[in-house]
C-alpha cells in the first residue's frame, strides 16, 4: 500500500522553505507560550510509559469528555488518546476501511480520508456543499450518496475548509442515514469551540453506537505543537483496535504532549483560554470581511465556525499560481490556494495564529498582489 500524497500536502512541503513574512492562512489560535504550563509542570516526573494507561492519561481523557459536552454519555473508557486528530483519522480509517468497501466524503472538505482510502483500494462517494447554497452539506444528496455498500461517512464539523456548521437536527438525520445501513459515522471536530453562529454542535459519539468523534488541543487552544488529539467513541472494540494498529504503526504515546493537554483543558484554564480565541477570532473574522469587501472581484460566504473561510477569487484567476505569486517577493505572503480543495476558483483565508502572522500586513500585501495579478491577465483585467 502506497499512500499517495494530496496537492494539499504538496504545497505545503513545498512552501514551508519560502519564509512568509504574513500569513494570511493560520487556522489555529494564538499559540500559548510553554512558560505558562512551567508551573504546574512535575520536574520530577518520568518521562516513560511504565505503569501508565496505554490509551492516555486518566485526567486528560476526563477532561476531553467533559469539554466534549459528553459527561454522563460516554466515559474515559470510550478515549484513546492519539497523535493529533490526524492520526486519529487515521486509526479509524484504517482500521474499519478495506478495499471495495464504500466511503462517503464530503467536498469541499478536509482530504485525509480521500488519501487513505485511495491507498486502501476504497471505493470513494463524494457529496458537494456548493458555495451558492452558503456550502451547506445537501442532505438530500448525502441520503442518495448512503447505500448498503456505505462502510463509513467522514465529515468535519465544523467544516474544513468553509467553515459550515451542522446544527444538531442536522446531525440526527445524518445518523438515521448512517444507521439505516449499519455505516461508520466519522465527524473530525477540530474546530469545536469556535462556533459564529449558534451553539456548538453535539459531539457525534454521544448520538449514535457507531459515532466516531475525533479532536484536538490545536485549534481552538493554538496547541498544535503538541500534537496531542483523541477518539471518542462507544465501541469498545473500535478504542481497542485503534491502540492495537497504533502499537503496530506509530506507537506515539506522548507524555509530554498528554501532560501539557492535560493542564490546557483543567476547567479554570480552559474557559478563559476559550474566550480569548474566540474574542480574537470574531475580531479578525470582522476584520477579513471588511477587507474582501473592499476588494474588487472578491467574495466569500463568511465562515460560521472556525478560523478560517473560502474566498472567491476574480475571473480569470488561478489558485495555485495566484498562490505562488503571492509568496514571492515583493509580497512573500502564504496562504492556501482553493485547488487544494478542489477549488480552483478559490483561496482559503485564515485569521489564526495571533500578532506574529502579521494580519494586517498580509491583508496589505494580498490586495496588491490582486491588482499586479490581474494586470497579468491576458486583457489585463479579472471581472467580477
Amino acid at each position: 500500500m502506497k499512500v499517495k500524497i494530496h496537492s494539499l500536502f504538496e504545497y505545503l512541503l513545498e512552501t514551508t522553505q519560502a519564509a512568509p513574512e504574513a500569513v494570511v492562512g493560520l487556522s489555529l489560535a494564538e499559540p500559548p507560550r510553554l512558560g505558562e504550563f512551567l508551573a504546574d509542570l512535575d520536574p520530577d516526573m518520568l518521562l516513560d510509559w511504565n505503569n501508565r494507561d496505554f490509551s492516555g492519561l486518566p485526567e486528560l481523557k476526563t477532561h476531553v469528555i467533559r469539554q466534549a459536552g459528553l459527561d454522563g454519555i460516554c466515559t474515559p473508557a470510550d478515549v484513546l488518546i492519539t497523535a493529533g486528530a490526524a492520526e486519529a483519522n487515521y486509526l479509524a480509517i484504517m482500521q474499519l476501511l478495506q478495499p471495495e468497501d464504500e466511503i462517503v466524503i464530503e467536498t469541499p472538505g478536509w482530504p485525509q480520508a480521500e488519501v487513505l482510502a485511495k491507498a486502501i483500494g476504497a471505493t470513494i462517494v463524494k457529496v458537494t456543499r456548493e458555495e451558492a447554497d452558503g456550502w451547506r452539506l445537501p442532505l438530500d444528496r448525502l441520503q442518495t450518496a448512503i447505500t448498503a455498500r456505505t462502510k463509513m461517512i467522514f465529515l468535519t464539523n465544523p467544516n474544513n475548509p468553509t467553515g459550515d456548521m451542522l446544527d444538531a437536527a442536522e446531525l440526527a438525520q445524518i445518523v438515521r442515514m448512517a444507521d439505516a445501513v449499519g455505516a461508520w459515522l466519522l465527524v473530525d471536530e477540530v474546530y469545536a469551540g469556535l462556533e459564529w453562529d449558534g451553539p456548538r454542535a453535539p459531539s457525534i459519539a454521544g448520538m449514535y453506537a457507531r459515532g466516531i468523534t475525533t479532536g484536538s488541543v490545536s485549534k481552538a487552544l493554538g496547541l498544535q505543537g503538541l500534537r496531542t488529539g483523541w477518539i471518542i467513541c462507544p465501541d469498545a472494540g473500535l478504542i481497542h483496535d485503534a491502540v492495537i494498529l497504533r502499537e503496530n504503526s506509530s506507537e506515539i504515546m506522548n507524555i509530554m504532549g498528554e501532560v501539557i493537554a492535560e493542564i490546557a483543558l483543567r476547567p479554570e484554564r480552559y474557559a478563559p483560554a476559550l474566550e480569548t480565541a474566540r474574542k480574537q477570532g470574531e475580531a479578525h473574522l470582522a476584520q477579513v470581511d471588511d477587507w474582501i469587501g473592499a476588494q474588487d472581484g472578491l467574495h466569500w460566504v463568511p465562515p460560521r465556525a472556525g478560523l478560517i473561510g473560502l474566498a472567491h477569487l476574480p475571473q480569470g484567476f488561478d489558485s495555485e499560481a495566484f498562490a505562488r505569486f503571492l509568496l514571492a517577493d515583493p509580497y512573500r505572503t502564504f496562504l492556501l490556494p482553493g485547488s487544494a480543495y478542489d477549488q480552483p476558483q478559490h483561496i482559503r483565508l485564515g485569521v489564526g495564529g495571533g500578532a506574529s502572522v502579521q494580519l494586517d500586513v498580509g491583508l496589505a500585501r494580498l490586495g496588491h498582489a490582486l491588482r499586479d495579478y490581474r494586470a497579468h491577465l491576458p486583457g489585463g483585467v479579472g471581472a467580477r
